[in-house]
């Protein structure tokens, strides 16, 4: 049962390390988005007028993140791309007076130096590929991102988790939400403690459990702030769930070692990483769009939603 229970500030003291970095996986195939993602990595697909990938950067943004870490696989120097400036294009809406359009383009491009890519040469799962990213972090905390969650809010998921990790004094902060029994195995669920407010304490972390063994239903969403001790029990590179590098595996062993918390976070989330998810998305990112909305609703009702 939540309480009205507030976690005391910290002194500085308790003050924990700030979270300056992101770590975005952008390795995968897309392979349920074939025939598109072919040639166009799945991240860079559209909801309405931005591709997925751009929103969790927006959202890394808001909550202060300084550098990101993008762990890419072959074909996708798309992103790379779009996260660059585009001299000719930006050139051509000057002299045409388009500044909608440019301001577009560069309100949400990083920092110059502030982006990074490195590969990772095998699918060997989520946790491998924030592995490869643990030369840009070093000995830091860091946050996160799996693009495919679009979680739409105010404030963005991040900065509700970041808030979070200061009132607790730091460690682990991943994000969660409260899902139907039937969908549970589909997911990361976390076993939980103490709850105060939208802070939870979190006991254990199990990858995928079956319904009748899950401890609850608060699944993992793709969101988490990491101490970078992490990185020593993924190194160990023991394989989980699907024969596979699981990042839950990992976190779980920092249970005890290291506060560890989530936040059911306030915002609306998509899974872009599935069709049906992703049309829900631009539909809804679209009917919160005054310049769209009108058209959309009277497109949705002519084909009798």
């Amino acid at each position: 049962m939540k309480t009205r229970e507030k976690y005391p500030r910290n002194t500085p003291m308790t003050k924990p390390l700030p979270v300056r970095k992101a770590v975005l996986p952008v390795a995968g195939m897309g392979t349920r988005f074939l025939p598109a993602t072919k040639a166009v990595p799945k991240e860079m697909l559209p909801v309405v007028d931005k591709p997925v990938v751009q929103y969790a950067v927006e959202e890394a943004m808001e909550a202060g993140i300084e550098q990101f870490i993008f762990v890419t696989g072959r074909g996708k120097h798309v992103i790379e791309d779009h996260f660059d400036h585009a001299y000719e294009l930006e050139a051509l809406l000057r002299e045409r007076d388009k500044t909608k359009e440019l301001d577009s383009l560069l309100e949400s491009l990083p920092k110059s130096g502030s982006v990074s890519f490195t590969r990772q040469q095998k699918p060997l799962g989520l946790g491998h590929a924030v592995w490869c990213a643990r030369h840009f972090i070093g000995d830091e905390p860091f946050a996160v991102l799996l693009p495919d969650d679009l979680i739409l809010g105010k404030p963005g998921a991040l900065k509700q988790m970041m808030k979070a990790y200061h009132d607790v004094g730091g460690g682990a902060v991943i994000a969660a939400e409260e899902r139907p029994e039937s969908e549970i195995s589909r997911y990361g669920v976390i076993a939980p403690g103490k709850i105060v407010g939208n802070i939870i304490e979190v006991k254990g972390v199990v990858e995928k459990p079956k319904i009748k063994e899950a401890p609850s239903r608060l699944r993992i969403v793709g969101r988490y702030i990491l101490p970078s001790e992490i990185f020593a029990e993924l190194d160990r590179k023991e394989k989980g769930a699907g024969g596979e590098i699981q990042l839950t595996d990992s976190m779980q062993k920092l249970i005890g070692r290291h506060p560890f918390h989530a936040v059911n976070v306030k915002g609306s989330w998509y899974d872009c990483g599935d069709k049906v998810g992703f049309l829900h998305a631009n539909i809804a990112v679209g009917l919160a769009r005054p310049d769209i909305a009108p058209a959309l609703r009277a497109i949705l009702k002519s084909v009798g939603t």
